[in-house]
C-alpha cells in the first residue's frame, strides 16, 4: 500500500493552491473545452467540504443559481483547474457543511472569520 502511495506523490502533478477548508468561499478558475476553443470559466461558492489526500483529493463548491442549489465536485489535482481563489475565510465548527442545503436567505450565510491584525500594518 506505501508503494502506491509513494508512486501516486512521484507522478501526480500537484498545483500550487491556496489553503482552504470547509465554509470559505472561493472562485474556481476552470478551463472548458468548446470544440476546437478553449476559455476559462468561473464557479464562484461555499465549500462544503474537503475529502481525501494526495492526488485524490477533492472538493465540493455550492452556489445558488436562479434560486437553484448547484454543486459541483472539483478534483485538486485536475489539470483543467486553472487557478484558485479564496473570497471569503467562514467561520463553521464542522469539516462537511450539508446543513446549508437546507437552508435558505439568511439562516445560509457563514459568519467570516476575522483576521488579526498586526502592528506591522499599522
Amino acid at each position: 500500500m506505501d508503494r502506491i502511495k509513494q508512486l501516486e506523490k512521484e507522478y501526480t502533478p500537484m498545483n500550487a493552491m491556496p489553503v482552504f477548508k470547509a465554509g470559505d468561499t472561493v472562485t474556481v478558475h476552470y478551463k472548458i473545452k468548446e470544440g476546437n476553443k478553449e476559455r476559462i470559466q468561473q464557479f464562484q461558492g461555499v465549500v462544503i467540504q474537503r475529502k481525501g489526500t494526495g492526488a485524490t483529493a477533492t472538493f465540493t463548491v455550492r452556489k445558488i443559481s436562479n434560486n437553484i442549489g448547484v454543486e459541483r465536485i472539483f478534483a485538486l489535482a485536475s489539470p483543467f483547474i486553472d487557478k484558485i481563489d479564496v473570497n471569503k475565510v467562514g467561520q463553521v465548527r464542522r469539516a462537511r457543511i450539508f446543513y446549508l442545503r437546507e437552508r435558505r436567505g439568511k439562516s445560509a450565510r457563514i459568519q467570516e472569520k476575522r483576521q488579526a491584525v498586526s502592528d506591522d500594518n499599522k
